[in-house]
């Protein structure tokens, strides 16, 4: 009897592994586009989103994770997206702007204060909501809110004031709003992909970058440009987007399993960025890099007229209206 037991146990191991296998040989492949590298908490985000879609579908779909700009830099990867050439990709709020013009006004400067100002902003603002609601049209639709951070500076000289930013050229992404605010501040801009960042500092092509913490740790920006000056002069998540085409082609309940992912994983993204920041900055500054936290009060002057340039574009109900939520969410949820 004994024997029949564990030959029937070793024909039932069997077939369900001959079952998982054929499940999975049988599973539609979604293509996620992102451009930050392995060692980075967008990647490991990207993962797990790609674990609970398998698990939530029941094995129906399997998620495959292309990191480092491997398909495209953000610009490339959201046109694909729109396109329907992948399927998922994640990026700064600003870097949607081109299709939802609106969406540039997430980028202006000194909006929110803290992290949980911001996930209130993204999460309440119906001014916000309104703006994503635009994206079907465009050809991707909006799933969830991940976290990148606030965006700061690393340089190769200090930069305690925006007076240091003269003459120097700052690389930063296709984004205007970014333009004026960099600009403002006095710095000269260069655009150009994520992964050419680290060789253009290093060959004094740019003399420094603009991106969140996580970033600047997972990409050794420090390395390369060792001023790390906690500005926090833009609030950047990262929202996780889906191909129109491919939300289409999803069964209701598809649609529900793939939108639970995003949002779980959304939460955990959160928490951990906030988790890792400091400790990210105690090892850079192990490793040789100086991280400042300057007197804010020059850099929000200098950024001033950036509200009015953005009034004069975008209309000044607009912007104030989007200055109203977050000032509502500033005065309820004040910095601790």
């Amino acid at each position: 009897m004994k024997g029949r037991s564990i030959f029937a146990a070793l024909c039932a191991a069997q077939m369900f592994f001959s079952y998982t296998a054929a499940e999975a040989a049988d599973a539609v492949v979604l293509k996620f586009s992102h451009t930050d590298q392995q060692q980075g908490l967008r990647h490991a985000a990207a993962q797990k989103f790609g674990e609970k879609v398998a698990e939530y579908t029941s094995g129906r779909y399997k998620v495959q994770v292309f990191p480092a700009g491997q398909l495209g830099n953000d610009p490339k990867a959201i046109e694909q997206l729109a396109l329907g050439g992948v399927d998922f990709t994640v990026s700064s709020t600003g870097s949607y702007a081109p299709h939802v013009d609106s969406l540039n006004m997430t980028m202006l400067p000194y909006l929110v204060e803290s992290y949980e100002q911001g996930w209130k902003l993204y999460d309440e603002s119906k001014w916000l909501q309104a703006q994503f609601d635009k994206a079907p049209a465009k050809g991707f639709r909006f799933l969830a809110t991940w976290e990148a951070g606030f965006r700061c500076m690393t340089t190769k000289d200090p930069l305690a004031s925006p007076a240091n930013a003269a003459g120097k050229k700052l690389r930063t992404f296709p984004n205007e709003m970014m333009r004026w605010t960099l600009e403002a501040m006095g710095f000269g801009i260069q655009i150009m992909p994520l992964p050419e960042v680290y060789l253009a500092i290093q060959q004094g092509v740019v003399s420094g970058q603009e991106n969140p913490v996580d970033t600047i740790y997972s990409n050794k920006f420090y390395e390369v440009a060792p001023n790390v000056t906690l500005t926090k002069h833009v609030y950047s998540p990262i929202p996780l987007t889906i191909s129109e085409k491919t939300w289409q082609k999803l069964s209701p309940e598809d649609q529900k399993a793939v939108t639970k992912a995003a949002k779980e994983v959304a939460t955990w993204h959160r928490a951990e960025i906030v988790a890792v920041e400091s400790k990210q900055l105690d090892e850079m500054t192990a490793k040789g890099a100086k991280v400042a936290k300057p007197d804010l009060a020059p850099f929000r002057a200098s950024v001033a007229s950036v509200y009015d340039k953005a009034k004069e574009k975008y209309g000044a109900a607009e912007v104030e209206t989007l200055m109203k939520d977050a000032e509502a969410i500033r005065k309820a949820n004040p910095m601790k």
